[in-house]
């Protein structure tokens, strides 16, 4: 398997976990851009929206999102937004298998919820403020739906085990390698 594997999906739906459990499996490099985005601006997501704007964060998610895709043979966790760029939807498809992960509102706010306790999720904050978190969960799940068709395989994260996960990404990669 030479390709690239670019894990894609809503916030909560185990990128990054999976994406590391893949890379340690498949004995490939791993690279979150959120991660990349964050040593890039050397400040915390949040505060990329908040001193520097949408705009400027969109940048550094397209750069680091270019930067992974011209690797070869690596995993690659995407933000949960890239996705809807029409420029990283193209970088993606062409640098490798796409792999949606997907989960249901409910699960996706409980998962959030578990991160914001923990503090692990940059974020759960702003996602889960408000009245009713899982309808603004599910409204913007519903815009990104779309997007999301781009991928070669989807694998529903729900009521499943990380290491589940990853054998669904792996027979899914083994599917699409025949």
């Amino acid at each position: 398997m030479k390709a690239n594997v670019i894990l894609i999906g809503f916030a909560a739906t185990g990128k990054t976990c999976v994406g590391r459990r893949l890379a340690d499996r498949l004995g490939r490099q791993f690279i979150d851009t959120d991660e990349r985005v964050v040593e890039m601006a050397g400040k915390p997501i949040p505060e990329i929206f908040a001193e520097d704007g949408r705009e400027a964060f969109d940048e550094l998610e397209y750069q680091a999102l270019e930067e992974a895709c011209t690797r070869q043979g690596v995993v690659i966790a995407a933000g949960g937004g890239a996705i809807v760029f029409d420029e990283n939807r193209d970088l993606m498809a062409e640098a490798g298998h796409v792999v949606c992960l997907e989960a249901k509102p409910p699960t996706i706010y409980e998962r959030l919820r578990r991160a914001q306790a923990e503090g692990t999720s940059s974020v759960a904050d702003a996602l889960l403020k408000g009245e009713d978190p899982v309808r603004r969960i599910a409204m913007f799940k519903e815009i990104r739906q779309p997007y999301y068709a781009i991928a070669d395989w989807t694998v529903h994260t729900d009521r499943l085990t990380i290491e589940q996960v990853v054998e669904e990404v792996v027979h899914g990669l083994a599917y699409l390698e025949d």
